[in-house]
């Protein structure tokens, strides 16, 4: 059985018991693998395409590393440039010894706007700073611009949106230009992403997904109150399947960075768990003491999304969904079928 065959296989017993609702694209030696589920507009009943337009989240990660790298390569930064030499911003309890490397890999320390460990409900955030003010990187420092570090630069692991808020206002201070510009001019331009961008949410453009919040009690509602009216840095662009691909084949062609400054992204430099590192905006998963996957996923109010490159196969596949589950299940179901292949040689 082909991997494609096994991939369908999958889904269809996942949607049995938890129907999901978006698209997936799993490419392979040039041939591609698209299935779609649900509505990108319940109320008008519009189905979803492979070209619909998603909310990814944290899944956009990966591009303010990049747009990071970017101006490592050129010059602009070193990864081991402090925080205090390349923002004009006070942060009265921060640590001085934050360096960029710290911020990238999420062992920088600082306070997080929502710190995941703690907190579940991304929605309590607006009950102080509504949503619809959240427009651009400084928009967020009230909510963590004057709290104290968790722990010291490099001591370990800690997942942090507040960190990639800072990389993001590096890369406004550093260049001259509003973060969302940059990505959009020195990534997806470069890359042909003509349907992603930081779209508004109240000017959402054609075929784009509604993100959509389910009760137990089978209503729902969308999200349009729960996510900032803009994304930014650390989470909050919109793609498609289609795009996520185009990224990735730019990135390993090294339409983005140099051939050095790809690896140095792709590095395994922090460990999370036992299987699971980051790198620079990208987890990396390893089995057998090899790098079985690099991906980049994401989660919010109505958005859930994975989208993975598996190097040894050369398999991508890419996982958007306008619902609050599902994404990470079937990745991992398809993370099976490939190891078994891959073992099985």
């Amino acid at each position: 059985m082909n991997h494609f065959q096994s991939i369908a296989n999958i889904i269809e017993q996942h949607n049995e018991t938890l129907p999901f609702s978006g698209a997936i694209l799993v490419q392979s030696d040039g041939k591609t693998f698209e299935q779609v589920y649900g509505y990108a507009n319940r109320s008008e009943r519009i189905h979803i395409s492979s070209y619909t337009k998603f909310g990814i989240a944290s899944g956009c990660k990966i591009f303010t590393s990049v747009a990071i790298c970017q101006l490592v390569q050129n010059g602009s930064l070193s990864f081991d440039t402090y925080l205090k030499d390349c923002l004009d911003i006070s942060f009265p309890n921060f640590d001085s010894g934050i360096t960029i490397h710290h911020l990238l890999t999420h062992s920088s320390g600082v306070p997080d706007y929502f710190d995941e460990e703690y907190m579940d409900d991304f929605e309590d955030l607006w009950r102080t700073l509504p949503m619809y003010s959240i427009q651009s990187p400084k928009d967020f420092l009230p909510l963590f611009q004057n709290g104290h570090m968790k722990f010291s630069p490099g001591d370990k692991f800690s997942y942090n949106n507040a960190g990639y808020i800072l990389l993001g206002l590096v890369v406004e201070q550093v260049t001259g230009v509003d973060f969302t510009e940059y990505v959009e001019k020195n990534i997806f331009q470069p890359c042909g992403m003509l349907d992603s961008g930081y779209f508004r949410m109240d000017q959402l453009p054609e075929r784009t997904a509604i993100g959509y919040i389910d009760n137990e009690d089978t209503t729902w509602k969308t999200n349009i109150y729960s996510v900032p009216i803009k994304g930014g840095p650390d989470g909050g662009a919109f793609t498609t399947v289609h795009d996520l691909g185009r990224f990735w084949d730019a990135l390993f062609n090294h339409q983005l960075l140099s051939e050095k400054y790809t690896n140095i992204l792709l590095t395994p430099h922090i460990k999370d768990n036992d299987h699971r590192y980051y790198g620079y905006g990208v987890w990396i998963l390893m089995l057998d003491n090899t790098i079985f996957k690099f991906y980049v996923m994401g989660s919010d109010p109505g958005v859930i999304m994975q989208s993975s490159v598996y190097p040894q196969s050369n398999i991508h596949a890419h996982i958007i969904g306008n619902i609050n589950k599902g994404a990470g299940m079937i990745a991992s179901k398809i993370d099976e079928v490939i190891y078994k292949h891959q073992k099985e040689g």
